[in-house]
């Protein structure tokens, strides 16, 4: 981490949560996911965006832990199952407790695609069901932080 960021210290280098956009097979022997405790698989479903995650698939070695976070104007399950037909035979692992689903709004694009430009993540104009599934995915990421500090609450 500290050689990414170019960091040019000895001392330890802390930090509560790393996000890590991924999406070669080197980046995934490199930075050791394996290792991750949450994994999530983020795809819509265009062409290349599936191609590009199921050929990242199919280069795993072992397999892999992953939640499904999907990009789609309509929700559906037939996604999902598409999706699940899509990755059979690769070193997956399907969290089978939940999908996370963002229903892409035509407001929603327009603000992502801002958000890239200025690159900077601004909520406030995207629509209630997407935030409510980024609120969703940040009490996922955070469910350990949060169990842990209440338990120490109650020793």
């Amino acid at each position: 981490m500290k050689k990414y960021l170019g960091i040019q210290t000895d001392t330890e280098f802390e930090y509560d949560i790393a996000l890590f956009d991924i999406d070669d097979i080197e980046a995934l022997e490199k930075y050791g996911v394996k290792t991750f405790v949450k994994n999530y698989f983020v795809t819509s479903f265009d062409l290349y965006s599936l191609k590009r995650g199921l050929e990242l698939l199919g280069g795993m070695s072992e397999p892999i832990n992953l939640t499904k976070i999907l990009f789609s104007k309509d929700i559906l399950k037939e996604d999902d199952e598409y999706l699940n037909f899509l990755s059979l035979g690769k070193k997956v692992i399907w969290n089978k407790d939940y999908v996370v689903y963002f229903p892409l709004e035509n407001g929603d694009q327009s603000v992502i695609i801002e958000n890239q430009r200025v690159e900077r993540i601004s909520i406030r104009k995207l629509s209630s069901q997407y935030k409510e599934s980024l609120y969703y995915i940040i009490e996922d990421i955070m469910a350990n932080e949060i169990s842990s500090r209440r338990t120490k609450k109650n020793i």
